[in-house]
């Protein structure tokens, strides 16, 4: 038993000592001044201009695929047109 409640001192007063690093590293977020706080927020700054560089690369990936199957398109018609005419110039001669 008295092992036990020394163990359980132990750890508590170790909780302790968690908490209040815990607690001076959520201070230390707070203050703008910190290395880790700016650090903190250089991140995130970094973050959310690649995730508007992402969406803006997104949105030119959906208009290059929109333009590139107006193109099939236009090819396939090409290549019938080219068909008819193929065959239309072997009729005349």
């Amino acid at each position: 038993v008295a092992a036990l409640q020394d163990e359980k001192t132990s750890l508590m007063s170790e909780n302790e000592i968690m908490n209040d690093r815990l607690e001076q590293l959520d201070d230390s977020f707070d203050d703008p001044n910190t290395v880790v706080a700016k650090k903190y927020f250089s991140a995130q700054l970094q973050l959310e201009q690649l995730q508007e560089e992402n969406f803006r690369l997104e949105a030119a990936k959906d208009d290059y695929r929109v333009h590139c199957e107006d193109l099939e398109k236009q090819l396939i018609e090409l290549q019938h047109r080219n068909n008819e005419l193929t065959s239309l110039a072997e009729e005349s001669r």
